[in-house]
Order: C-alpha cells, then sequence, then structure tokens
C-alpha cells in the first residue's frame, strides 16, 4: 500500500494548496490512501465541521490531531462521524479515541496520534502508552502501523523510533510546522522528525508575522493570525509499505504555490 501523509494544515491557505494539488498529486504517486494532521486547519486554531467536510472532499481519508485538537468546541461532537483521532495519551476521559483502524489494500492498517511532554498540555506518559498499544495492535495481527508523534522536542521524537523501529511501518513527526532534513528509512521503519507545514510560507510557522515578532522585541504577547494572502507550500511524506507492514522507500514531495512539485528520496538505511 502507498501511503501520503500530510503535517499540518495551517488555515485557509493550507486547505486550499490541498484544494489545487492533492488530487493531482493522488494520480501521479499512486496513493492509496491521504492521512493529515487537522489541528491548525481551521484558521490555525483546531477544526470545525465546514473545514473537516471541505478536507475529507479534497481526497483527505482520515485526519490526526495534537495538542489544538479541542480549541474548537465543536470537534466534541465530531469524533462519532468523521475519521478523525485526537493524541492516544490525554486522559481516557477526554472525548475521541487515539488509534483509528481501516483496510487498505485488503490489509487491516492502523493510524495512532501521540503528544509529547515537552511545553505540551499535562497528558499521560507518551512512551508507556505507546509501547503498550503497539502490542496491543500486534495481538491482533495489526502490522501496518503509523504514528503522528506531535512534539516539540526533537528528542521525543528520535527516541520513540529507536523504541519502535520494528514494530511499527512509520513515524512522522509533526507540531513544530518547519519540516526536517532527516526523512529516513531505518530497518523497514520511515521516519521524519517533522513533515513540516502546509500553508503559509513567508510568516511565522503559517501565521502573520507582526505579533510573533512583537514578542520576540517585546516579551508582549497577542493573537496569532494566518495571512488572508501570502506565499504558500504543501508539504507532505510519500511511503510505501510491503505486506508485512515495512517500508523500503520514501520521498518528500513540496509544492512551493504553483510551481513544479519537488520530490526528494529518503536515506535508506539496511541495517
Amino acid at each position: 500500500m502507498k501511503i501520503a501523509f500530510i503535517g499540518d494544515i495551517v488555515g485557509k491557505p493550507g486547505r486550499l494548496m490541498l484544494k489545487a494539488h492533492l488530487t493531482r498529486l493522488k494520480q501521479e504517486h499512486f496513493i492509496d490512501y491521504v492521512i493529515a494532521n487537522y489541528e491548525n486547519a481551521s484558521h490555525g486554531f483546531g477544526l470545525t465541521e465546514k473545514n473537516c467536510k471541505e478536507l475529507l472532499g479534497y481526497g483527505v481519508d482520515m485526519m490526526t490531531g495534537g495538542n489544538h485538537s479541542f480549541d474548537k468546541k465543536e470537534i466534541l461532537t465530531l469524533f462519532d462521524s468523521y475519521p478523525l483521532i485526537r493524541p492516544l495519551n490525554y486522559p481516557d476521559a477526554t472525548p475521541g479515541e487515539g488509534v483509528y483502524t481501516t483496510t487498505v489494500c485488503g490489509d487491516s492498517l492502523a493510524i495512532l496520534n501521540l503528544m509529547g511532554h515537552y511545553t505540551m498540555p499535562m497528558v499521560d506518559n507518551p512512551f508507556t502508552r505507546i509501547a503498550t498499544e503497539v502490542a496491543r495492535l500486534k495481538s491482533q495481527g495489526i502490522k501496518h502501523i503509523i504514528i503522528d508523534i506531535h512534539a516539540e522536542a526533537s528528542s521525543e521524537k528520535q527516541a520513540l523510533l529507536q523504541m519502535l523501529k520494528q514494530d511499527v511501518s512509520a513515524i512522522l513527526g509533526t507540531h513544530t510546522h518547519v519540516a526536517t532534513d532527516d526523512l529516513q528509512v531505518v530497518e523497514g521503519c520511515c521516519y521524519v522528525t517533522d513533515v513540516g507545514l502546509t500553508g503559509c510560507r513567508d510568516g511565522v510557522i503559517g501565521m502573520e508575522s507582526s505579533v510573533p515578532i512583537r514578542r520576540f522585541l517585546s516579551g508582549l504577547g497577542g493573537h496569532f493570525d494566518v495571512p488572508k494572502e501570502c506565499k504558500a507550500i504543501l508539504q507532505m511524506i510519500v511511503f510505501e509499505l510491503d505486506d508485512e507492514g515495512r517500508c523500503h522507500q520514501a520521498q518528500r514531495v513540496k509544492i512551493y504555490d504553483n510551481h513544479p512539485k519537488i520530490v526528494t528520496d529518503a536515506w535508506v538505511e539496511r541495517g
């Protein structure tokens, strides 16, 4: 099966990039299933039902969240109706689920959403929770397992790779909005520290730059806004899994505005 993973979609500019390019990219790369992170999709904070339907209409199959999952309260009613998950290590009483299972190309596929500790809301230990959940899925015979690790600290993401590289198909970092140049396949596991945002590329992490700059200069904060007009980028990881759930090749795909796509192959570590 061939999977595409799109990192943090930031506001309307990010949604419009999917509208403009996703259908064509799915055809060009023979993609069977598309996963995207929704937590910044509605004006930079959370997800509305309108934007949820919009993204699914553009060709996204299911969506993962993060620390902004609950910024729009209407999401509390969306988990039962749409293919959405929130981080697994929120308390058990939190609405929604942290795992989504489906069938792609005749094989069971599990997508997990996990949130790191550093600078994040108070959640359960991500490492113990994910170890237990991966063991449970494998005991059910599920071999195709993908993790969206939504975390600030690169060390948490890299530790997760070393811990689970032989047990899961892919570990894909989100949250920082800045793509990292470390896409690799390690012992059959696709890994990147951060996929990078899909949205405005000429501000600060997808937001209009004046408030962040003022904060850095003066210590005074303010509300972050997604620009109405900007230069945009689409970033996604495309990877293929064999029948045993192992990855042997992956690519980073980038599109700047309406320019031709840029495709970069992953480094493949054979052992």
